[in-house]
């Protein structure tokens, strides 16, 4: 008979408590309207009418947020729908404009936006058939309040408001404010490290070449940054920085009163630094470029009723994207150019024929695959479409796929060249 055998096991438990690795990067929570309140239903755009005007919204940020996002919408119409067009500064308030981010009035974010031409903007037939960049999908901007949350948190309403530089009647603008909530507590504590917010740096040079002849170049700088820390009982402390950097150039020039060229760029630099008690937990830079050219006028003139009238504009959305920390690495390309002329024959005062054509080079590159396409059209009609893929990444459907999210979030316009691919799939 075998004898039993009984073996004593102990087991000691040790329970350690060890905060959660931080979701900065994971879906919100929480999102609030930042747009004008109406009496009947709200969600109103604000509509900012010259530089004087700062609209906003209160609002009480919940007690447990630990991250905020300010998602900025925009756009410009009446006298300010060619803002970029106007080199005197006396005229038309210049060809700079801002949209300003600001908590109880301090400026804690800047847009300097891309320039959306609408599909009648300068010429109707520069955007038939492939319309402007942006036109039929506005881009939106992003805005890091998480180092102002020490600001935010005190249980009282804050104003969030609006304004924009130079504006003329008449700009709408408005946001949603993403937050991110504590999981494992009704509250966290917050404090502000530093804060910089120079004022912007603008100037115009004016060189007058006679009477019709002038000359405007018009530069401008800005730089924006802060530290704030927050204390949360899931992720422990979180400490997030945010910068934002700014230059932009424009030169207009005339030529006897029948000439004009615009030549305008806008850099833009954003990063996001958040850290905790194990280290970098996400980081996130941005770089974008805003090229536009600009050309109108009379060549082959016979007289003063007959002439050519030529009109071309050349625009660009350059973006590099570059992202780390414990959801991992991914960088992000998008180039979307466009290159469109029309030129208007005039016989004594009647325009007697029109030619027109564009192109447009759409270009996705990324971590997760990549998109290529590029469109030409003259007159009404297509003349050549390419699409393919520029790296081995992916399948085309998953390229197609690509460039559709791509056009939404990094500002590209599907109707021109990504969404012919979701529609042609």
């Amino acid at each position: 008979m075998a004898e039993s055998c009984y073996v004593r096991v102990l087991f000691l438990l040790l329970l350690v408590v060890t905060p959660l690795p931080i979701s900065i990067a994971s879906p919100l929570k929480l999102r609030l309207s930042a747009s004008e309140s109406l009496p009947l239903n709200g969600g109103q755009w604000f509509q900012i009418n010259n530089n004087e005007d700062v609209e906003s919204a209160s609002l009480a940020v919940p007690a447990n947020a630990y991250r905020a996002v300010l998602e900025v919408y925009l756009s410009y119409h009446g006298s300010d729908e060619f803002w970029y067009t106007y080199g005197n500064p006396f005229n038309g308030n210049g060809p700079f404009r801002e949209v300003t981010v600001r908590i109880d009035g301090d400026v804690v974010g800047a847009v300097w936006p891309f320039p959306v031409i609408y599909t009648g903007g300068i010429s109707p037939f520069l955007w038939r058939p492939i319309s402007g960049i942006g036109s039929f999908n506005l881009p939106s901007y992003d805005i890091e309040l998480t180092p102002f949350l020490g600001w935010l948190l005190d249980g009282e309403e804050h104003e969030l408001g609006f304004a924009v530089t130079d504006a003329q009647d008449f700009w709408y603008v408005d946001g949603n404010l993403h937050l991110w909530l504590d999981p494992r507590s009704a509250a966290t504590t917050a404090g502000i490290i530093s804060y910089d917010a120079p004022p912007l740096e603008k100037v115009t040079a004016v060189a007058s070449r006679g009477p019709g002849n002038e000359y405007y170049q018009t530069t401008a700088f800005r730089r924006i940054s802060a530290a704030g820390w927050v204390q949360t009982s899931s992720y422990g402390k979180i400490t997030a920085t945010w910068t934002q950097r700014f230059s932009f150039v424009n030169t207009n020039q005339v030529r006897e009163d029948t000439e004009q060229t615009v030549n305008q760029t806008t850099d833009a630099y954003s990063g996001v630094h958040v850290t905790d008690h194990a280290g970098v937990a996400y980081s996130q830079e941005a770089e974008q470029s805003f090229p536009l050219y600009i050309y109108q006028g009379q060549v082959n003139q016979t007289s003063n009723d007959s002439f050519t009238e030529e009109t071309s504009v050349q625009l660009r959305f350059e973006e590099e994207r570059v992202a780390a920390g414990r959801p991992g690495f991914w960088s992000r390309s998008l180039s979307n150019a466009q290159d469109s002329a029309v030129d208007v024959r005039v016989q004594e005062g009647d325009a007697v024929g029109t030619s027109w054509r564009a192109a447009q080079t759409y270009r996705y590159e990324a971590t997760d695959g990549c998109y290529y396409r590029d469109v030409a059209s003259q007159g009404y009609g297509v003349v050549s479409d390419h699409a393919d893929e520029v790296c081995a990444k992916g399948s085309p459907a998953a390229g197609r796929a690509i460039a559709g999210g791509a056009a939404t979030e990094l500002g590209g316009d599907a109707a021109a060249a990504a969404g012919v691919a979701r529609l042609s799939s």
